[in-house]
């Protein structure tokens, strides 16, 4: 019973590895990453932003009392007359410089949206990457162990032959090395693999304790243009950088707006109410008393001199649009070269695949032919062996290429805005 009682506390503690695919860990990807979720965050915190910059425009109504009582002349509290109950409304009708605010507002709202997006490929990338290298090492140690087990082989028939005087004891201790070398490259490739599986369980919003296991099966449906040009133009339509940077242009144009119209008129809609007392001597000092009292008008204000602040500050929001300009065009070029610069990188990853596909493919006839001639008695053991580990290290080499090839048709999907369609 204790025992069963032990294992209950234990239990949660064991870590269960758990598969995932590359669509599974790119959905929960775009739903828990931290870093995502504060960009999304920030963009609520923008659109509510709005409803604050517009608030001049709706009208505000205050009630409340003037009490007070008067010995002589009544005079006024808080610029009203005194009353039992006040209330005030009032809404702005005309004013340039808050609507470009809101303009403003708006505008930059449209730039936080684009930088969650902006965020969100980023993250999609960074977990298909951590997924393919998580994957690329997955299998690696899937080959050094066939590898191992094949070494485990050689070293059992060559201590039997050196035992029976057919090997000298060299080869034996030759034999220990390989293996030795062998199980050391296994443990630093599951090391690896290790961190690689945390730091992809960390991007999709979990724990480096939550074991998770990259499995193949999802292929990445890449839709490339085929002309540099077309790429490119693709690279360039797409950017959300650039739509970043535009949108950034405009909001610091309503702001140069706003401070410009800083010199134009304003105008605003009044409505006061206010209920009256007898102890205040209105009866006294005016004609006639009357307890009901409203207004309703309209307050004009026209700025007779500009501010000179608001002059600097238009100044500083027009350099600010030249250097965002300027930030613009430097962007589109440098979105143009890394375009033409990822389209050859993935031509050369996939040459390169295909001369480790070739190289591996001599190998494998090599351990082939090496086969019969054993059969034959043409070949010695170790000759099989030495040529089974030249064939798995071509493995490696293949896998390596695949994962090179894998990595840079991403980053150029992602230049291009094909990189979430491309992966779910």
């Amino acid at each position: 019973m204790r025992l069963f009682v032990a294992f209950l506390f234990t239990f949660p503690l064991i870590a269960e590895v758990r598969s995932i695919g590359l669509k599974e860990a790119i959905g929960l990807a775009l739903r828990e990453n931290p870093d995502l979720l504060l960009a999304r965050f920030q963009e609520t915190k923008a659109n509510l932003a709005i409803r604050v910059a517009k608030d001049p425009f709706r009208p505000k109504l205050v009630a409340g009392s003037g009490l007070a009582y008067s010995s002589g002349f009544p005079m006024s509290i808080e610029g009203a007359a005194p009353s039992i109950v006040q209330a005030r409304a009032i809404a702005a009708i005309l004013d340039k410089a808050e609507s470009y605010k809101v303009a403003q507002t708006i505008e930059e709202a449209r730039t936080a949206g684009i930088d969650t997006q902006i965020r969100r490929d980023e993250i999609v990338l960074k977990t298909a990457v951590l997924y393919l290298d998580a994957l690329r090492w997955s299998r690696a140690g899937e080959t050094i162990r066939s590898q191992l087990q094949s070494l485990e082989r050689a070293d059992e028939l060559i201590r039997l032959r050196v035992k029976e005087g057919r090997e000298l004891e060299i080869e034996m201790k030759r034999s220990e090395l390989s293996l030795a070398k062998t199980r050391y490259r296994l443990e630093s490739v599951e090391h690896e693999r290790d961190y690689l599986e945390g730091s992809l369980a960390i991007v999709l919003g979990l724990t480096p304790a939550d074991r998770l296991r990259a499995i193949a099966g999802d292929d990445i449906q890449s839709k490339i243009p085929d002309s540099e040009d077309s790429c490119v133009q693709a690279a360039l339509d797409q950017s959300k950088e650039l739509r970043r940077l535009e949108s950034a242009i405009l909001a610091k144009g309503h702001q140069l707006r706003s401070h410009k119209s800083g010199r134009m008129p304003t105008m605003e809609l009044v409505a006061q109410y206010g209920l009256f007392a007898k102890f205040n001597n209105y009866e006294d000092f005016f004609r006639k008393f009357q307890r009901h009292n409203g207004q309703l008008g309209i307050s004009l204000q026209i700025p007779l001199f500009p501010s000179s602040a608001a002059v600097a500050q238009a100044a500083q929001a027009e350099t600010e649009i030249n250097g965002l300009r300027t930030q613009l065009n430097r962007t589109r070029s440098r979105i143009s070269l890394e375009t033409k610069k990822a389209l050859g990188d993935v031509r050369l990853a996939e040459h390169a695949r295909e001369l480790a596909r070739l190289d591996l493919e001599i190998a494998r006839e090599q351990v082939n032919i090496l086969l019969a001639l054993l059969e034959e008695g043409r070949a010695a053991q170790r000759q099989l062996e030495e040529a089974r580990s030249q064939e798995q290290e071509k493995w490696f080499s293949y896998h390596d290429a695949q994962f090179a090839t894998d990595r840079v048709k991403l980053l150029l999907l992602q230049l291009t805005g094909g990189l979430l369609s491309a992966l779910q």
